[in-house]
């Protein structure tokens, strides 16, 4: 999730904003929390919406964004929504390779960035939902990984607004500090010690965890950052009040619940990975 830039600045945002902010953020991780505890077709339904909601605003952000392009996207997205969720992960992969494949024969000359995109979303859909599917570790898991990305988010919004200092990567992200990426990954650390201290997993292994998932959801916002600034965007969209839009508010943790899965598949297998992530 992408750390303000007022505040890596050491600007003030404006305080409107900054409660626009605060309410939707108050609205959208209890329900967000409510459906990762819920499981199942429920948070299967919410991060199929979501995933193509992040494919139809690449496209805009690419100028890309033809009907035909974004229908053919988001009936792939659907159906591999539906063939993971009830257990059908090859099917879910063979749908995401055809729909791949026909999204870049209707983008033509963009197909480079139409497949990236198609990529990102199908990408986010299948670690969302199948960290979250491992029936003995998955919510504690995909908990593990949401607060480790806000708390880098909320660590990095007030270190760089109140250290400020150089900037991270003036020339993708002009306004991010390194402060506030220090601040968000030493926040992403007390997560870890917190799920310790709570007997849900060992310290030492949470805390490389969080600290890899920290620098790569920093990295995925500075990612999306870049793709903006390529296209010369400023927000992907204007559907959350005061955040943007969906990729500017999840590329943090579309890169981290990646990683996270990668992590959690490489120790415990594909359906096993909020165990792998958590059991150490």
């Amino acid at each position: 999730m992408s750390e303000p830039d007022a505040a890596s600045a050491g600007e003030k945002p404006a305080p409107s904003n900054l409660v626009m902010r605060v309410l939707a953020a108050l609205v959208l991780a209890p329900l967000a929390i409510a459906l990762a505890y819920a499981g199942g077709w429920l948070w299967a339904l919410l991060v199929t919406l979501v995933s193509i909601g992040l494919f139809a605003e690449w496209l805009m952000v690419v100028g890309a964004g033809s009907t035909a392009l974004t229908g053919a996207g988001t009936i792939a997205i659907a159906m591999m929504g539906l063939c993971v969720a009830a257990g059908a992960l090859k099917t879910a992969i063979i749908v995401g390779c055809i729909g791949g494949v026909i999204v870049m024969l209707i983008a033509r000359g963009k197909f480079v960035w139409a497949a990236t995109g198609f990529a990102y979303a199908a990408a986010a859909l299948l670690a969302s939902i199948l960290v979250r599917k491992d029936l003995a570790n998955g919510f504690s898991a995909l908990m593990f990984v949401l607060l480790v990305v806000w708390a880098t988010d909320i660590g990095g919004y007030f270190a760089g607004r109140s250290i400020g200092g150089p900037k991270l990567w003036p020339r993708v992200s002009p306004k991010k500090t390194w402060s506030g990426a220090l601040g968000g990954f030493m926040a992403s650390l007390a997560v870890a010690g917190g799920f310790a201290a709570c007997g849900i997993g060992k310290a030492i292994p949470l805390l490389l965890v969080s600290a890899i998932l920290s620098v790569v959801s920093q990295a995925g916002d500075l990612f999306e950052s870049a793709v903006k600034r390529r296209f010369g965007v400023k927000d992907s969209s204007h559907l959350i009040p005061g955040h943007g839009g969906l990729m500017d508010r999840l590329d943090g943790f579309v890169a981290a619940i990646l990683m996270a899965w990668i992590i959690g598949f490489v120790r415990h297998g594909a359906h096993s990975a909020g165990s792998g992530l958590m059991v150490w």
